[in-house]
């Protein structure tokens, strides 16, 4: 397996930039093009998620790409996280608290980022030890008021919020304390991956990082 990152990295590069963005793609052809797009666009992060049979593929190839931090998203099993450490993955996200992925993370030293939507699941994460979390699918669990509400209790608790998070909802999110950083699609649309248009999505990362920049700090 690839060698271990300190566990604040990803979260101080969340901090740092506040943006996610979200991916599934089908050909890892274009993982390349798509890290050296979101570089150049500013954003220098990216979660590839285990959706297609390319992920592995594509998190090796994103990974090469120099000054891209790469992580791998919709991991569900043990297995899933060895094949996507293996693949140059150096964060877990999982769309769900799964005890066994999350246990298998911490006793590797893996950084791991699973969702959750209710006070119970953060609860949990709080015995594992976890302060960071994502908060999915956030618009459908009730978005930046139910953000609000958790956030009355834990204060403590920094959330990454995915799913239905788009250019309009954005600074709603980031306003917020609680967000670190939002996960979204929005800036990297699975067509221009497809077609390899990475010219197109350089352009809307750089919009979107400079939209960020314009928001007040985070929390």
């Amino acid at each position: 397996m690839s060698a271990t990152v300190d566990p604040i990295l990803p979260i101080a590069l969340a901090r740092a930039h506040r943006l996610v963005p979200v991916v599934a793609i089908k050909d890892a052809d274009g993982a390349t093009g798509l890290a050296e797009a979101l570089v150049a666009g500013g954003l220098p992060i990216i979660e590839i998620t285990l959706r297609t049979e390319a992920a592995a593929a594509a998190l090796a190839r994103a990974s090469a790409v120099k000054d891209l931090f790469v992580a791998a998203g919709t991991v569900t099993t043990p297995d899933q996280v060895k094949l996507a450490v293996d693949a140059g993955a150096r964060l877990i996200v999982s769309p769900g608290l799964n005890t066994r992925v999350v246990e298998y993370c911490l006793s590797k030293d893996i950084p791991v980022l699973p969702g959750v939507c209710t006070p119970t699941e953060i609860e949990t994460a709080r015995n594992l030890g976890l302060k960071a979390l994502k908060f999915f699918p956030a618009e459908a669990y009730g978005g930046v008021k139910t953000l609000k509400a958790l956030a009355e209790v834990y204060k403590d608790f920094r959330f990454v919020p995915t799913g239905g998070v788009n250019l309009q909802n954005l600074g709603d999110y980031l306003k917020l304390p609680i967000v670190l950083a939002c996960g979204g699609s929005w800036m990297v649309p699975p067509a221009a991956i497809d077609e390899k248009r990475f010219e197109d999505i350089r352009k809307l990362v750089a919009e979107a990082v400079a939209l960020v920049k314009t928001l007040p700090a985070a929390g």
